[in-house]
């Protein structure tokens, strides 16, 4: 009876190591969609061949990737930049930290009705984030093109109380970043990340009226949580997706709309 039970037990370590060993293979990582899942996926065969398996999960929204990571059912993810994650943790309480820069994605005015800043009329809405990074970064971008001028052209988190000038008298609608590309039709203009133009077939280049440049401090990360960036599995998705052959896809594939950062 002894033996069986020792037989027994010695199965079921072997079971839950090999579960474990298993698991320390996968790494699940949280994106939204373009362009980093399409990077992440981009990837996926290299990362097979350093042993790792990767699960690429998606989102279409800027809050749930990062509570999927802090309660760990995600490993990482890819979509923010640091000063949205800084924020976030600040709000929130967490504990998320940077691991990898990977791009940078200019954002930019875009609009349906005019071609220039100059057809935009007195008194039009222009739609912007209202998540608060996203919110000063689209102000700062309208203040550099002299569309408005703001207190402190420096601060990362202004909204529309910090203009000190406005001379069109533009009313600014604050909206979900995703929602940004779906109202275009509605408003004068609207202040659109470069993930969200692209799924909705907007090219930056072309179709912006205005642009942040490619000195632009909002690089696009992997985040995790702290005490996980020295990890083997990020630290061999480090090497992996800040590669030359990354680089080159990232240059062919977005055209200069999604900019190398390392």
């Amino acid at each position: 009876m002894l033996k069986k039970t020792i037989l027994i037990l010695a199965i079921l370590t072997f079971v839950f190591a090999g579960a474990v060993q298993a698991d320390n293979h996968v790494l699940s990582v949280g994106a939204t969609p373009v362009p980093h899942s399409e990077i992440l996926d981009f990837i996926r065969d290299d990362l097979a061949e350093a042993g790792i398996e990767l699960e690429i999960v998606e989102f279409t929204d800027y809050v749930t990737p990062n509570i999927s990571l802090d309660d760990g059912s995600i490993d990482a993810n890819f979509f923010q930049h640091v000063p949205y994650l800084e924020q976030f943790n600040a709000d929130r309480g967490l504990d998320l930290v940077s691991a990898i820069k990977v791009h940078v994605e200019p954002i930019g005015l875009y609009s349906d009705k005019y071609t220039s800043l100059e057809e935009i009329p007195e008194g039009a809405s222009i739609a912007i984030p209202n998540d608060p990074s996203n919110e000063g970064r689209a102000l700062i971008l309208l203040h550099n093109n002299d569309v408005i001028t703001l207190d402190d052209p420096t601060n990362l988190s202004a909204t529309p109380i910090d203009i000190a000038e406005n001379p069109k008298n533009l009313k600014f609608e604050e909206l979900e970043a995703a929602q940004l590309p779906r109202v275009l039709p509605d408003v004068a203009g609207a202040v659109i990340n470069t993930n969200y133009a692209l799924e909705a077939d907007l090219n930056p280049l072309d179709d912006a009226l205005i642009m942040e440049g490619s000195d632009s401090p909002y690089v696009n990360i992997v985040a995790v949580r702290s005490g996980d960036q020295d990890s083997e599995k990020i630290q061999t998705l480090k090497e992996i997706i800040q590669s030359e052959k990354v680089k080159e896809f990232i240059l062919e594939e977005y055209e200069g709309a999604v900019v190398p950062a390392f």
